[in-house]
């Protein structure tokens, strides 16, 4: 679709729908029954044409799984599609064989098979799942769902809780997904798979209720295979308190917009006084809208805002910390001329055609060897940089770390993340304590980058 077709229907859409809720309840055993299922739905509205999707339960996107800190979850997972599949549960602390990334930490669960996923839960906050298998083609087809852990004492009612699943869709003139194009060597090389379309919980322009004078949590992630949302919470009133599921001691207002990049996560408050609607926009270029805040007529007294707790999480020792350089390379415009792959030197191009277009450290791909091996306990520095014409979204498994300095500069809030961005030419610094035992993957969020090299594997003895 041109961009000014694509501006002249969403302006002028009256598809506009409620905001789903989707929570999933447990079976009489106790535990929670997730199927991976083909299926079909309308990403474009009433105007598009039905999608081939691929789903969790059928539903778009997956069905919320709201567990509290430290609860035991158990989860039978099925795989009713013809290709392998697993599930990885994203910014979780978990045991090692329950992280989900097929070839690493489990075999790939096979067509027709189950597989029980078993794993404590530490953390409150904001997280979520998704395949792990071949990721770059099952998450952009819909295989993605939020999970939230809730802290011991609830500081916000049901209804003032919200979960928006963010999703970038690539569609073709018909509103119907580009399925032909997964896969596409550009988008590996390139940026990744960027798409022309937003939805929120799989709805297209959907209004997002709101009560006037009531404080709202609102959580957001970003489910996108590859496209990094600039957000300015400020426009619509809200505060941001938390990141990747890790909540603040006090709100913040953010001056501009702020990134939200694939597999991030964000925690926003909002306290509505006006009649509505708000646009809810997204920054990039000029500001679009793909929601509205819809603002109940009646004011409500709300009591005071009350944050949740943080979590504690192990405190890196900076004196006693060992420091390892992380150097991304390769893709379209890059500077990298050749890499190793299985222990063998190879050109750019003999790179290229077996689909690799990028290295961490001048290695594409896992190597038989980690990237390092760290001892219980230990903290490690990353220093990465980004030597590359294109940003970033640096995953790590298992652990969270401070961001400790970009370009050199300390930063003001070192916050905590398992997901990091970083644009071209940019050097950042992170420090994190080993303390979770395994064999844990390191990847490039944008899904098509990891699938052509850009991923490692680290140990914790």
């Amino acid at each position: 679709m041109n961009r000014r077709h694509f501006l002249k229907t969403a302006v002028a859409s009256l598809a506009s729908t409620s905001l789903p809720r989707f929570a999933m309840a447990k079976t009489g055993g106790g535990a929670f029954q997730l199927e991976a299922v083909k299926g079909k739905g309308r990403l474009y509205g009433n105007e598009g044409g039905l999608s081939d999707l691929w789903l969790y339960n059928g539903q778009l996107p997956g069905p919320e799984i709201r567990v509290k800190r430290g609860e035991w979850v158990k989860v039978r997972f099925k795989n009713s599609l013809e290709e392998p599949t697993s599930v990885h549960w994203h910014g979780i602390r978990i045991d090692n064989a329950m992280d989900g990334v097929s070839g690493l930490t489990q075999s790939a669960v096979q067509p027709g098979e189950t597989f029980d996923y078993e794993f404590v839960v530490p953390d409150a906050g904001t997280y979520w799942y998704h395949a792990h298998h071949m990721s770059w083609n099952q998450v952009p087809r819909g295989l993605a769902g939020p999970l939230i852990v809730e802290e011991d004492e609830p500081t916000f009612e049901p209804d003032t809780d919200i979960t928006l699943a963010l999703s970038d869709w690539r569609l073709d003139d018909n509103g119907v997904l580009d399925t032909a194009s997964f896969g596409a060597m550009h988008d590996f090389s390139h940026a990744g798979r960027l798409g022309n379309w937003l939805t929120i919980n799989g709805q297209n322009m959907p209004d997002i209720p709101v009560q006037k004078g009531r404080w709202h949590r609102l959580r957001l992630i970003n489910m996108s295979a590859s496209r990094i949302l600039d957000l300015a919470p400020s426009r619509f009133g809200a505060q941001l308190i938390g990141l990747d599921g890790q909540i603040f001691d006090s709100p913040r207002e953010v001056d501009g917009t702020i990134q939200l990049a694939p597999a991030q996560r964000m925690d926003l408050v909002m306290r509505p006084d006006g009649d509505g609607p708000v646009p809810f926009e997204t920054m990039t270029g000029q500001p679009y809208t793909f929601a509205n805040f819809t603002i109940s007529n009646e004011p409500k007294n709300d009591d005071p805002l009350r944050l949740p707790n943080a979590n504690a999480l192990p405190e890196p020792d900076l004196n006693k910390a060992r420091s390892l350089p992380l150097v991304m390379a390769g893709g379209a415009m890059g500077r990298m001329q050749s890499a190793t792959k299985n222990g063998q030197e190879l050109s750019m191009r003999e790179l290229a055609q077996a689909g690799d277009f990028w290295a961490f450290n001048g290695q594409a791909g896992m190597g038989e060897k980690p990237f390092f091996s760290a001892k219980r306990g230990e903290t490690i520095i990353l220093e990465s940089t980004n030597d590359t014409a294109f940003p970033h979204a640096i995953h790590l498994h298992g652990h969270h770390f401070r961001v400790l300095e970009r370009n050199g500069e300390k930063l003001q809030h070192p916050d905590w993340r398992d997901t990091f961005t970083t644009q071209r030419g940019e050097t950042v610094k992170i420090a994190f304590v080993a303390d979770n035992p395994g064999k844990w993957l390191l990847h490039c969020h944008m899904l098509g980058h990891a699938a052509s090299g850009m991923m490692d594997w680290f140990e914790v003895n």
